[in-house]
C-alpha cells in the first residue's frame, strides 16, 4: 500500500499520518527527514543538496526526487509507504509520478485532508501549550479542546495549568507564506492534488482518491479516514 498524504499546515496531517502509519505498519516518510539524513550521511545527493541549502536556494527536483525514490526503495518500504510533505507543487507531482512509473512503483492512495484556509490558520494560531504537559490538547479556536476560562484568561482544560504559545505559531507572515503555496490551485500544492485526481479519473479510479473533512476533531477525522482506507 503506497500512499501520498496532503493537507495544509494546521489540518492535522501529521497526526493523521501517524494514525495511518500505525494502523497499516507503514514507514512514515517525510521529505524533510530525507534531506537531513542524506546531508548527515554525506551522500552524493546530500552534498549537492547542502550546497543549495547553504546558499538559501531551493533544492532542485532532479536532486530531491532521486533522494525520495532511493528512500522508497529501501527494505522497510517493501510492503508500502506513506509519503508526507512532497510534492509541494504541480511540477513536482508530474516529476514524482514519472519517477514512480519508471521505477515500477504503483501509487495506491492519495489522501487529502480538506480544510479551508481561515480554519487552518486559526488552528495554528490557536494552539496553546500547557506548562505541565505539552500533550494536553488546548486550542482557543476548537470547541472540543478549548481551554478552560479562569480570571478572564485561559488555563489548561485538562489540569488547569498555565498556558503559553509557540513563537512560530504566532508568526502570521510565515503561516501565510506556507499557505500561499499550499492553497495555490494553479501551480501549488492543491494543483498537485488535482494532478493526481485527474490521473485517477483517467485510470478508472487508480490511485484511489480519499478526501476527508478536516473540520471535526482528531478522533472523528481518524475514523472517517480509516473507514475509507478499509
Amino acid at each position: 500500500m503506497n500512499i501520498l498524504i496532503f493537507g495544509p499546515n494546521g489540518s492535522g496531517k501529521g497526526t493523521q499520518g501517524a494514525v495511518v502509519q500505525k494502523k497499516f505498519n507503514l514507514p512514515h516518510i517525510e521529505s524533510g527527514v530525507i534531506f537531513r539524513e542524506n546531508i548527515k550521511k554525506g551522500t552524493q545527493l546530500g552534498i549537492k543538496a547542502k550546497a543549495y541549502i547553504d546558499r538559501g536556494d531551493l533544492v532542485p527536483d532532479d536532486i530531491t526526487i532521486p533522494m525520495i525514490l532511493n528512500r522508497l526503495q529501501e527494505a522497510d518500504c517493501k510492503n508500502g509507504w506513506l509519503l508526507d510533505g512532497f510534492p509541494r507543487n504541480v511540477e513536482q507531482a508530474k516529476a514524482l509520478d514519472k519517477a514512480l512509473k519508471e521505477a515500477g512503483m504503483a501509487l495506491d492512495y492519495v489522501i487529502e485532508i480538506v480544510l479551508d484556509r481561515d480554519s487552518a490558520k486559526k488552528r495554528i494560531m490557536g494552539r496553546r501549550l500547557c506548562e505541565k504537559d505539552n500533550n494536553h490538547p488546548n486550542n482557543i479556536y476548537i470547541d472540543a479542546i478549548k481551554p478552560a476560562e479562569k480570571d478572564g484568561g485561559f488555563v489548561c482544560r485538562v489540569c488547569g495549568g498555565k498556558l503559553s504559545t509557540r513563537a512560530d505559531d504566532q508568526d502570521e507572515a510565515a503561516i501565510n507564506k506556507r499557505h500561499d503555496i499550499y492553497y495555490d490551485t494553479k501551480t501549488g500544492t492543491l494543483a498537485a492534488v488535482q494532478y493526481f485526481k485527474d490521473i485517477s479519473k483517467q485510470n478508472g479510479g487508480k490511485p484511489k482518491i480519499i478526501e476527508v473533512d478536516g473540520t471535526p476533531g482528531v478522533k472523528e477525522v481518524s475514523e472517517a479516514l480509516l473507514a475509507k482506507l478499509g
